[in-house]
């Protein structure tokens, strides 16, 4: 259903430029929009008129028309005067108005589809036929992203982002939850993952410099075909959690950059408690101070080069090798060969993982 203000901005607007004193009277006989100071005391006019079978009629000074929705009526349109040229504009009126509810309609009809084909609330047979019925591509590359906001149904996130996408008809912005915002973006042949992170980051400042608020960015994987958006959307969901637990600096985070923590998020939680309690033999990776933490991720970051990392940490060489031989008395581990760095690291990410589990129940 169109909103009364549009209504009234409709008819007002063409009144000032044809003269013309308009009135919009709903099927319950209120005045939902109006240029005339005695609108009120047409209603019971506009139901009679309503009631029967023409289309338009002259009565006590003035034409009225009615509005279908889908051979359901929806609106009559009053304009006052019996001359040509009103009969004319109420005309005008009554076509515009048929026109915005056809627009409002698909955009309701788009929006709902959208919303049901991420949720995986749909058949193929059901996507294939809808689409076609929206005028909605099915053969063409999609991405989905997923903007997470800091207040629930941020609704000035919202209008910044269709303001961004204004130029966009074949972009889809929607919600199915109070703190995402989705984007189901149309690629053209040449972009791909690069124009993705791009794409992002435009989000991403405009959203946290229009906004004044903060907003986390995760997108999945290029599909090709319309019923694979929402595989797409739970790869963006994903990312945003997974990024939430072991990548917290980044405000960005890609589906297909997630690298071993995609894998780690999808463990079973009984596999990694074994996996820790057999790593680290009944300790908690907690007890390693912050100074041994902060080593070992600097050890880390230079792919296992002492000389490089205990020149960033400005240390001897030998404090290094000496907190490193801490780790190894604790874990039986020496993250200085490779073999027990890989599992070291993993074991520190599974930590993460349950602290963070712990933290934010399901």
């Amino acid at each position: 259903m169109i909103s009364n203000q549009v209504l009234q901005s409709l008819i007002e607007g063409m009144g000032n430029i044809t003269r013309t004193q308009l009135c919009v009277v709903d099927m319950q006989g209120k005045v939902v929009a109006s240029t005339m100071e005695d609108a009120e005391s047409l209603s019971a006019s506009a139901i009679s008129f309503a009631q029967s079978q023409a289309d338009s009629q002259t009565m006590q000074g003035c034409q009225y028309f009615k509005v279908f929705d889908e051979e359901l009526l929806e609106y009559v349109v009053i304009a006052r005067g019996e001359k040509e040229d009103v009969y004319t504009v109420g005309r005008l009126a009554a076509f515009q108005i048929a026109n915005l509810l056809v627009a409002y309609r698909e955009r309701y009809d788009r929006d709902g589809f959208i919303k049901n084909l991420l949720l995986d609330n749909l058949l193929l047979v059901d996507i294939i036929n809808r689409s076609k019925k929206l005028h909605i591509a099915e053969d063409v590359r999609r991405i989905v992203f997923v903007i997470e906001t800091k207040n629930e149904k941020d609704t000035n996130a919202m209008d910044i982002l269709r303001g961004l996408y204004a130029g966009r008809a074949k972009d889809f912005i929607t919600t199915v939850d109070a703190k995402n915002i989705i984007l189901v973006r149309e690629l053209k042949p040449s972009e791909s993952y690069p124009e993705m992170t791009q794409v992002a980051r435009t989000i991403l400042d405009t959203v946290n410099t229009e906004a004044m608020t903060q907003v986390h960015v995760a997108y999945g994987t290029i599909v090709h075909h319309i019923k694979d958006v929402s595989r797409s959307y739970k790869e963006a969901k994903m990312a945003l959690d997974v990024g939430k637990i072991f990548y917290s600096e980044r405000d960005v985070v890609a589906y297909n950059n997630l690298g071993i923590g995609r894998l780690i998020y999808q463990l079973p939680i009984p596999l990694c408690k074994m996996f820790l309690r057999e790593v680290f033999e009944g300790h908690e990776s907690e007890e390693f101070d912050e100074e041994t933490i902060t080593t070992i991720n600097k050890f880390f970051d230079n792919s296992l080069n002492v000389s490089e990392a205990s020149r960033q940490l400005y240390i001897h060489r030998n404090t290094l090798v000496y907190r490193l031989e801490k780790v190894e008395k604790a874990t039986n581990l020496d993250i200085r060969q490779f073999d027990d760095a890989i599992t070291f690291k993993i074991a520190m990410m599974v930590s993460k993982y349950m602290k963070y589990l712990e933290e934010n129940p399901f």
